[in-house]
């Protein structure tokens, strides 16, 4: 009877705290002069190397965008008044530049208050389609690069809630466009419609597994909503707006040409639907028609994909992975899984990859097997491609030089790596558009490059290599040799003449692009030349530091002092972080942080508070190790403590900062540790917990990397879980979540709960619940009022907290900074 009463008493007190009503606050002037500046553009540039276009965007939406019409079926969230995703990122200014003028000239013609989104390159790269959404629906524009002029050749009729919707011809003179259909009949408001009767879920004993999606089909209503905004008519619309049937109306899914442009593979959607899984798993089926739009034949026919087999690499059974061979003009190709996609079964190899011609009537041919799960092909030439496979389980993948010609050659494995060593990656392979508008591999005979970011225990030097597939050597061709800044290799040019496209930055020096031509000595060429928005931060003393866990594994984290730094005196710091998961210790302690990169203070960003009297650790490394059998989640406290407590050694040891005002925060799992580090360390004066997930059970059947479910672990969901624990943390703890999360696993509701089990046992919490925000915030006034909550939370319990006596136990760590 006590237990009783002790229970609801607990229950009474967890869902009778009281609500603070709040209007958006705007954060300090130093941070708000920061978080608010206008964007650089973003860059497309041609294969060639020869134009390019600077899109333009809003930092962030508005609250008022956000609070658009919106409905959230079968994984997608849709307008269903503009009908195009309500999450859609729009750009709102085009200008062309061609790389050997100093100046970009402005796009003329363009609409009024553009919501540009969707661009698309023609094939012969003298024109971009993309989309344009006004309160009315979409529109589908084209821009003629050379001349920089915009013209509309739709009206607001297009279709943009799923999958492609423009797509080129090869003529470059039409596109086919997925249109609203003659035949949609009006949605259902759900929220006022009276039930015609329950909603029943059956299972019939296979075991489904899933993930803990949101925005799922839930009842009728929602499958005739769902099944009204899919559907489409395909029309074949010029460039000059003249427009005709092509196929009738469906739920179309996917376009996709073949690369002689003869045959175009659409996809579309069936019944019956899932209310367990998102309409990516929902039957389908491939048809291949011609460009007069009649069938030629269906390639693909996919059942519902619901119950899969156990595991992170578990597939399903018949063809997946279907696209065309970019080195053929009209060959399919597609994996399918000789293990009964269970990767629990014994095999030599996983998967069996097959190919058939035009007009896809042969028997399927051969072309060769993976020994883990395919990961997709580089096409070269007849003779020439390069395959990959992967293994999440041991973080292995290999890289495969076979004969597409004969399948009789058994494939040379040429790289056989752990794809989390940085060290040893040996880089990309470089693609150039053949004569189709593929991009395939480029070749010089038997010579192939690769691209690489050349991470190194001494520190990065991006490369490029020549590849000899004959000999299976490797040279250098070049080696970016900035000491002082970060080269970034982005895509080759024009490999014969040496030309590559790079993009370079250092800390003060905002990212700009360059053609360097790697045959000849100090040739570089500026082709965009944009400005530093984040002055106030040239002066900021950044370092990435090193330093040890006391297993002796190393650990590297991105030092900030603060702007009003004073040698000697004592600061009060903030160490962000997200944790990951290794299977070796070697991996986990390899770093790619990189002093020189460029100080990017983006909206989720704890820089900002270098301006405020902190000391940042950003990005401080937290590995999760699991060698042999051993999982890394089996000492995952343990081991998330000894980061933390290795952190503040390192920065302690410098003789930066005040050890007992110190925060944690992180976004996401980020989050999740966060919450945990509170609970089980006294390591912390605060912390800042965005978007996580608290209670591992529910989410039981697996999280992040944890492929056991809670049945088969329940004592690594409940210790994992600090909704578990909460009666142990007694630590100031701001939580933030988005009241329309769409991420799996973290529903608004993980903060909710664990803020009343908080509330309930009286620690020091703050609930923040942001309208309309999804996973990533992305409108202004939740931007802003969350970097507000954060600085004030921040002011209180860790700058201005009251000294305690305690005693912190501080082991000496190594520690040295480059």
């Amino acid at each position: 009877m006590k237990t009783i009463i002790k229970y609801f008493f607990f229950f009474f007190v967890c869902f009778s705290y009281a609500q603070t009503s709040l209007n958006y606050q705007t954060p300090p002037k130093d941070i708000l002069e920061l978080a608010d500046v206008d964007l650089a553009p973003g860059v497309q540039i041609d294969s060639k190397g020869e134009y390019m276009v600077l899109i333009y965007r809003n930092q962030y939406k508005s609250i008022e965008e956000l609070s658009e019409t919106e409905m959230r079926l079968a994984g997608l969230r849709i307008n269903p008044v503009t009908n195009i995703g309500s999450r859609t990122t729009f750009y709102n200014n085009l200008k062309v530049k061609k790389t050997t003028d100093d100046s970009a000239k402005q796009v003329i013609g363009l609409p009024e208050n553009p919501r540009l989104s969707g661009f698309s390159w023609s094939p012969d790269e003298s024109m971009i389609a993309c989309l344009n959404t006004t309160n009315a629906g979409v529109e589908v524009w084209i821009l003629d690069v050379k001349a920089a002029k915009a013209s509309k050749i739709t009206d607001t009729n297009v279709n943009a809630n799923m999958g492609s919707t423009i797509s080129w011809f090869k003529d470059n003179k039409h596109l086919l466009v997925k249109t609203l259909p003659s035949d949609r009949k009006p949605l259902i408001n759900t929220s006022i419609a009276v039930p015609t009767g329950p909603t029943i879920s059956v299972s019939d004993g296979s075991k489904a597994q899933n993930r803990t999606y949101q925005d799922l089909l839930k009842t009728p209503n929602d499958e005739f909503n769902f099944e009204q905004l899919a559907h489409s008519e395909i029309k074949k619309v010029s460039i000059n707006g003249a427009s005709e049937d092509f196929l009738p109306s469906a739920m179309y899914r996917g376009i996709s040409f073949s690369p002689d442009g003869n045959y175009v593979m659409i996809t579309k959607i069936k019944r019956p639907f899932s209310y367990l899984v998102t309409y990516s798993r929902f039957p389908n089926e491939s048809v291949i028609y011609d460009t007069n739009g009649n069938a030629i034949k269906t390639v693909n026919d996919v059942p519902l994909d619901e119950v899969r087999p156990k595991g992170f690499m578990a597939t399903r059974l018949g063809k997946r992975n279907m696209s065309w061979r970019a080195d053929k003009p009209a060959t399919l190709v597609w994996a399918e899984a000789l293990d009964q996609g269970d990767p629990s079964v014994d095999v030599e190899y996983r998967d069996a990859v097959y190919q058939t011609d035009a007009p896809f009537n042969g028997k399927p041919e051969l072309l060769l097997k993976t020994k883990q799960r395919f990961a997709g092909i580089n096409w070269g030439n007849d003779n020439v491609a390069i395959a990959y496979d992967r293994w999440w389980n041991t973080r292995n993948t290999k890289t495969y030089l076979f004969n597409p010609s004969d399948a009789s050659q058994t494939p040379k494995i040429i790289s056989d790596r752990n794809y989390q060593d940085v060290y040893s990656n040996p880089g990309s392979f470089v693609n150039s558009k053949n004569e189709y508008g593929r991009y395939t591999l480029e070749m010089d005979g038997n010579k192939l490059y690769l691209m690489g970011d050349g991470y190194t225990k001494d520190g990065q030097f991006p490369f490029v290599d020549e590849y000899d597939v004959t000999s299976n050597k490797t040279k250098r061709l070049y080696t970016s040799t900035y000491t002082d800044k970060v080269e970034n290799l982005s895509s080759a040019i024009d490999m014969k003449k040496g030309e590559i496209l790079v993009r370079i930055e250092s800390p003060t020096e905002y990212p700009n692009y360059y053609i360097r031509n790697i045959k000849k000595k100090n040739n570089l060429k500026a082709i965009t030349s944009f400005d530093n928005p984040f002055k106030s931060l040239k002066k900021v003393n950044k370092r990435v530091i090193t330093y040890k866990r006391d297993d002796g594994l190393d650990l590297d984290g991105t030092l900030y002092l603060p702007l009003d730094y004073e040698e000697g005196k004592k600061y009060p710091m903030i160490l962000w972080a997200y944790p990951r998961e290794y299977k070796d210790k070697a991996s986990a302690s390899q770093s790619t942080s990189n002093a020189n990169e460029f100080v990017y203070p983006y909206w989720g960003s704890p820089i900002y508070w270098v301006t405020r009297g902190y000391v940042v650790l950003d990005d401080a490394a937290f590995p999760i190790v699991g060698e042999g059998s051993e999982e890394p989640n089996d000492s995952f406290r343990t081991q998330l403590v000894a980061n933390g407590k290795a952190a503040i050694d390192a920065v302690d040891n410098l003789g930066y900062i005040d050890r007992d005002r110190v925060a944690v925060g992180g976004h996401s799992y980020g989050a999740f540790m966060t919450a945990n580090l509170l609970s089980h360390s006294n390591l912390f004066a605060a912390g800042i917990a965005r978007s996580g997930a608290y209670n591992r059970t529910l989410t039981p059947f697996g999280f992040q990397s944890e492929e056991r479910s809670y049945w088969e672990a329940p004592e690594i969901y409940y210790s994992m879980s600090p909704f578990m624990h909460a009666d142990k943390m007694k630590t100031p703890l701001l939580l933030i979540h988005g009241v329309a999360d769409n991420n799996s696993g973290t529903y608004p509701l993980q903060s909710e709960r664990y803020f009343n089990a908080l509330k309930g046992l009286g620690a020091p919490v703050r609930l923040v619940m942001l309208p309309k925000e999804s996973h990533g915030y992305r409108a202004k006034e939740s931007i802003m009022h969350m970097l507000w909550e954060q600085d004030q939370w921040l002011d209180k319990h860790v700058k201005n907290k009251k000294k305690e006596n305690k005693k912190i136990e501080n082991k000496p760590s190594k520690v040295k900074g480059k």
